[in-house]
């Protein structure tokens, strides 16, 4: 669970602030495409809301999952920064997120214009349901939002990167 690939990919310093992964986060799509830092998934395989596995030792503990797309509408003009595709909040440790409170309902990344960053963000909460949704999916913040909930740093963080689908070309 290495910061690094989060800094190279500036997913740390542009959405969330340098910290230390100390829960298991795992997230895969269509049940065999596991997220990792950096890779490339198609639309067509994130159309669907994946399975997020979340570790830790206690079940007792509450945990806010967020997906955010910090290049929207583009990377190169990422005025609408951050787009929030996701949230559930209140997962149990040692579960995933079907056993939590979907506050925003999945919504399918379709990139438009250039490769963009897709980042699950995990936050261990201070207790359970204190943390209230946002009011918009646009210009969406994730370090304003922790200090709003009283969530303090990621405890986990994953991403990947997705562009539009080209058209197959017809000869």
């Amino acid at each position: 669970m290495s910061r690094e690939p989060l800094s190279i990919g500036r997913v740390i310093g542009e959405v969330v602030d340098n910290f230390c992964p100390t829960v298991k986060m795992t997230v895969t799509y269509n049940s065999n495409k596991q997220v990792a830092n950096g890779y490339e998934l198609m639309p067509a395989v994130i159309a669907a809301r994946p399975r997020v596995e979340i570790g830790g030792d206690d079940m007792r503990a509450a945990y806010t999952l967020i997906m955010t797309d910090p290049d929207a509408p583009s990377p190169s003009d990422p005025h609408l920064r951050e787009h929030l595709h996701w949230m559930v909040t209140d997962i149990p440790g040692t579960t995933d997120a079907s056993f939590g409170r979907e506050v925003v309902s999945y919504e399918s990344p379709k990139p438009t214009v250039g490769i963009h960053r897709y980042v699950f963000i995990l936050f261990k909460q201070r207790a359970r349901q204190t943390v209230r949704p946002p009011s918009s999916r646009d210009y969406f913040n994730t370090r304003r939002f922790s200090a709003e909930n009283d969530l303090g740093l990621p405890v986990a963080a994953v991403y990947f990167n997705a562009q539009r689908e080209t058209a197959p070309r017809r000869r």
